[in-house]
């Protein structure tokens, strides 16, 4: 455990919005904040800025051949990370109507994006959260690379102090939004023509093949 403790800001509190603008100095700068999302508590950083991403593997104590997701403001902003030619109709409309929401989709990333996810370096997984501070935040200072706020192949404090008190000083900000535990986000590997469930998550096969269809 890292010493210290990291400050805490409530953003469901008057101060939420400096607490905001807090965590977006901080991302800029490199740092890991702690934010909570639709589903646990996460580790973000910027995936553009030299050594962001690799304080954040040290952090969670995770090999880099397990990549980052990216959490994003808008199907816009998530969609303008990949290879244009994998984004399909039947892609967007699954954008357009399943995000915001707790589906992650794993899509072939844009060449020379330049971004620092992990080794897999060729696709991106991508999830507009239905969590407004996630997204104010990214559509502020942009996509957000981030992980479940544990130690690697351990649970998810869903309390932020707990949080806090897992990485310490490790983090430099955390954002309180109030107890974060529900079930993972589904997983979809939508590259070529046969989609595979990597995850199961409250979004099933059946909604996401009616979205396409939509």
């Amino acid at each position: 455990m890292s010493r210290g403790q990291p400050p805490i800001a409530d953003v469901r509190s008057p101060a939420g919005t400096a607490a905001l603008a807090r965590a977006a100095s901080e991302l800029r700068a490199g740092r890991v904040v702690v934010l909570p999302t639709d589903t646990v508590y996460g580790l973000a950083a910027l995936p553009g800025v030299e050594g962001a991403t690799a304080r954040l593997f040290a952090l969670k104590g995770r090999a880099a051949d397990v990549p980052l997701a990216v959490l994003c403001a808008a199907p816009d902003q998530a969609l303008s990370l990949v290879d244009e030619g994998a984004v399909t109709a039947e892609v967007r409309r699954i954008a357009e109507h399943l995000w915001p929401g707790p589906l992650t989709l794993v899509l072939p990333r844009r060449p020379g994006l330049g971004y620092a996810l992990g080794t897999r370096e060729g696709t991106i997984g991508l999830r507009c959260p239905d969590q407004p501070v996630v997204r104010a935040l990214a559509a502020e200072v942009g996509p957000l690379a981030t992980t479940s706020a544990n130690r690697h192949g351990e649970p998810t404090p869903a309390a932020a102090a707990d949080v806090a008190a897992l990485f310490g000083a490790g983090v430099a900000l955390v954002l309180d939004g109030g107890p974060c535990e529900a079930p993972p986000s589904t997983v979809v590997d939508a590259i070529g023509p046969h989609w595979r469930v990597l995850r199961d998550g409250t979004v099933g096969l059946a909604d996401i093949e009616a979205a396409a269809r939509a």
